[in-house]
């Protein structure tokens, strides 16, 4: 079984990490240290709901691969202004990344992120070219219930559906720590965001949904992660195994939730950064 701690405990090991100064704000300081006070882009993409996306483009014409980014929170915390790092790294790599906003519990409940998620897919598949991506390069990926989100995009074909667009039409999904089978559901706010019927928990699991129609899935996860369990990964990597659908899985031994994420900033954390670029550019080449 899965389990998903409280932002308490987070909190508590982020304060372990020497990079953090002790605070949430500490960790996110250091890791967009060095970087632009602001993107070269950021806008509305629900302007109605007031959702809104930052755009980290690369020079070209056109010739670059293209990754939505959703950042972690339980969903229920973050905001797109902390992950500048992952925009600045990816950008620097000639990856055009798009970093998205959703809307958070108490404000929405399941499934209205996912469907503010697949909003933010197609506008940047609509908009890729205006900042040197390829639409027929997209990619989507997240970090723990980012993770998730980018899970169900690339699985479920209800969210793309909505914007005539199907999980095929995506190059790759990656998933950053992500909790991808974690019923049954015993924390009272996750029963308050994803409901107590069993067939709207069930619908939640993206591991419920790989049935051949996905793109190609990345898989990363620290073996020491004690927030989000790496059993996730390995079991929907064989729920992919098992149906001959093309994923990989990358399990890195020592390292936790907080940790994973930091090395997309700082790579001698771990390899996050090289395995997720070296993927991107390996099936926008195809």
């Amino acid at each position: 079984m899965q389990r998903l701690a409280s932002r308490a405990v987070l909190a508590a090991l982020i304060a372990l990490l020497p990079l953090l100064g002790g605070c949430v704000s500490g960790y996110f300081a250091a890791l967009n240290r060095g970087a632009p006070p602001a993107p070269p882009s950021s806008l509305s993409f629900l302007p109605r709901q007031d959702v809104a996306l930052d755009v980290f483009p690369v020079q070209g014409e056109g010739e670059a691969p293209v990754v939505v980014f959703f950042y972690g929170g339980r969903w229920q915390d973050g905001e797109r202004a902390d992950y500048a790092f992952v925009g600045e790294q990816l950008a620097a790599a000639g990856i055009v990344t798009v970093v998205a906003d959703y809307r958070l519990y108490p404000e929405v409940r399941f499934p209205t992120f996912v469907e503010d998620a697949a909003a933010a897919v197609a506008w940047a598949r609509e908009n890729a070219a205006r900042y040197g991506g390829r639409p027929d390069a997209l990619f989507v990926a997240g970090h723990s219930a980012g993770a998730h989100i980018a899970a169900l995009i690339g699985s479920d074909p209800r969210y793309l559906a909505a914007h005539g667009l199907r999980p095929k039409d995506l190059a790759g999904v990656i998933g950053v720590a992500g909790p991808y089978d974690f019923l049954p559901l015993r924390a009272d706010d996750l029963i308050e965001i994803f409901s107590a019927d069993p067939a709207t928990q069930a619908a939640s699991q993206p591991v419920n949904h790989i049935d051949g129609d996905e793109p190609p899935f990345l898989l990363l996860h620290g073996e020491s992660d004690l927030l989000v369990w790496a059993e996730n990964s390995r079991r929907l990597k064989a729920r992919f195994d098992a149906i001959g659908a093309p994923a990989e899985l990358r399990l890195y031994p020592g390292v936790g939730h907080v940790r994973i994420l930091g090395s997309l900033r700082y790579p001698a954390l771990a390899p996050t950064r090289t395995d997720l670029i070296e993927f991107v550019h390996r099936h926008a080449a195809r």
